[in-house]
């Protein structure tokens, strides 16, 4: 059993990260590892000494450390989009496909129309139907125009 530490305590030694403590940065996933090597041989020893269920837990154990040292964690980067400019009359009413005479319920239609077949639920891009949206907005927010009262 002296020799299974001894194997386990050279073996951290030598994939120990230097500079590195054991939970910050990638240290965890080192130390799951560690813990998976030691699990395997604690396991591999009581099942030859006849210890079944023992060897049988360890390995699971074992396993269950191979995986989390395996797994990458999630890093959450916010993603930060420079500002557009505002889309004008004339691009809206291209990207929705209206004149400039269009009633305020034929802008309504042209989008309802047109996000049913861009949205991301449906087979689309999120910019797409981004640039609907801001499409509909443009023209709905000039809506105090004469053309736009309906």
């Amino acid at each position: 059993m002296i020799y299974l530490l001894l194997g386990a305590v050279i073996m951290t030694f030598l994939l120990w990260p230097r500079g590195r403590t054991l939970l910050k940065g990638d240290g965890w996933r080192v130390g799951a590892g560690a813990a998976a090597i030691a699990a395997f041989a604690v396991a591999a020893y009581a099942t030859i000494r006849g210890s079944w269920g023992t060897g049988i837990v360890l390995g699971v154990i074992g396993l269950w450390s191979v995986t989390e040292a395996r797994r990458r964690p999630i890093v959450r980067r916010e993603v930060v989009h420079p500002p557009k400019p505002e889309l004008s009359l004339s691009e809206a009413r291209a990207i929705l496909g209206v004149g400039p005479e269009a009633s305020l319920a034929e802008v309504k239609a042209a989008y309802t129309r047109l996000i049913q077949m861009a949205h991301p639920d449906k087979g689309g891009t999120e910019g797409l139907a981004a640039q609907l949206n801001a499409a509909r907005d443009r023209l709905i927010k000039s809506r105090g125009s004469a053309r736009f009262e309906s």
